[in-house]
């Protein structure tokens, strides 16, 4: 595969709207009186505000309404699954029409803003003296920064890798981010000043930090890879999907990444479909994903499903993994067939063999506890209703938590929620 025909292979999947698309898409909606697209927001964004702003075209205001209440609004644009979410819920949907494309609307807003301003939205409360501490520069850590400095506050982040803006940085497929959007976002959030990140920065003890500060805030979401739990698993030419992913992410010239011929991934979720569209696009022959349970289990979307048939991965499903042969790089692995025997998940004595030269596991991600001491619980830190953790002054959000699905959409909210907890404590605290 030639280098440029592979990089190709990257640019973006979302084709953007132009301007004359957009004007004519806004005209689709009915501008409905407690609109259920704004129920299904996380952030709730006031969705036919901005898409009647859009119409009346008045990009830049539609693009502020969409940032004040998600300042990640440009990647949410791109990454968010709004086919289950805001378009799911719109009412042209009733009507056997199309939903209105408002990921694509609220994306040629966000882009238009930034790209057409000269100073920064969003201006900064009188400084209040107090400093908070924040402990990952993901989309939850970033939420709660522009949000408390937005409140007077001022704001340091401690990012264990060397760029900021976590999993949409580090864990999303390379044609979903194109143009260094997810830097490019984190420069403009940190317009607002007030900020200050801290790179290549591991915090052992965040309950240590807050003897530093006025309160702390962790967005660390789940650092850790759950494995197999069978033989060979540390096997050369298999690994961690999230790595792979990173790997594609922080590599220009994607022709130099190495990939199998015959490639297995295990997994549903989107990670496993951002794995294995990657990995064909790379130039695998053939792509195999596997998956324990059936397709309506899977926790991908239907457009993810889709897209990795489109691809041309193989799906094979109620297939679970129970041996990895080879000696010194895998060669294959042998999947026992699954099913629901009286109503329970069972593994039976049917076995099949695929032919493999590479293996991704997107099995999920659990919390790195190793340091942590809140209170946890089935693998989440415990919050109250105000983003508190157990630890008085200490904060938590984004996939940490429990607080819905593991979504950007879904950090950006806990960040920007848990800010304006975190300032009621510091008032309550004078």
């Amino acid at each position: 595969m030639a280098q440029d025909s592979c990089n190709n292979n990257f640019n973006d999947i979302h084709k953007p709207f132009n301007l004359q698309q957009t004007i004519a898409e806004s005209g689709r909606c009915l501008y409905c009186y407690d609109a259920p697209c704004i129920q299904a927001c996380p952030t709730s964004i006031d969705i036919p505000t901005f898409i009647h702003q859009i119409r009346s075209h008045n990009t830049k205001g539609a693009g502020k309404t969409i940032l004040s209440e998600n300042i990640m609004g440009g990647t949410c644009a791109r990454v968010c699954p709004t086919e289950v979410l805001c378009e799911e819920a719109c009412v042209l949907n009733t009507s056997m029409e199309q939903p209105v494309k408002i990921g694509l609307l609220q994306r040629h807003a966000v882009d238009t803003l930034i790209k057409n301003s000269n100073s920064h939205p969003f201006q900064r409360k009188a400084t209040t003296g107090k400093i908070i501490a924040i402990v990952g520069a993901g989309p939850a850590g970033l939420s709660c920064a522009h949000r408390l400095s937005m409140l007077g506050h001022n704001v340091n982040i401690y990012e264990a890798k060397p760029k900021s803006g976590g999993l949409n940085e580090y864990g999303l497929a390379a044609y979903k981010m194109v143009d260094q959007q997810a830097q490019n976002e984190v420069a403009f959030l940190l317009e607002i000043g007030g900020i200050t990140i801290k790179n290549n920065h591991y915090i052992e003890s965040i309950s240590d930090l807050k003897q530093n500060y006025d309160a702390v805030f962790t967005g660390i979401g789940l650092g850790k890879t759950y494995t197999l739990g069978i033989d060979n698993e540390d096997i050369n030419g298999v690994q961690d999907a999230v790595d792979f992913i990173e790997t594609l992410r922080q590599t220009e010239d994607k022709k130099g990444i190495p990939v199998g011929n015959d490639v297995i991934v295990i997994g549903a979720g989107n990670t496993a479909i951002d794995a294995a569209v990657q990995a064909k696009r790379l130039g695998a022959t053939n792509v195999t994903l596997v998956y324990r349970r059936g397709e309506k289990h899977m926790s991908a979307t239907s457009y993810e499903i889709n897209l990795a048939r489109e691809n041309d991965v193989v799906i094979k499903l109620w297939s679970a993994p129970v041996k990895i042969k080879g000696k010194k790089k895998v060669k294959s692995m042998t999947f026992a067939k699954t099913g629901i025997v009286d109503g329970g998940y069972k593994i039976t004595e049917e076995t099949y063999k695929i032919k493999a030269d590479m293996v991704l596991k997107a099995i999920g991600q659990k919390l790195d506890t190793t340091h942590l001491t809140m209170t946890t619980e089935k693998g989440k830190i415990v919050v109250n209703n105000g983003y508190q953790t157990s630890v008085a002054g200490v904060f938590a959000g984004g996939d940490a938590i429990k607080s819905g699905e593991d979504l950007t959409v879904q950090a950006v909210e806990d960040g920007k929620q848990a800010a304006h907890a975190i300032n009621t404590f510091l008032e309550e605290e004078v």
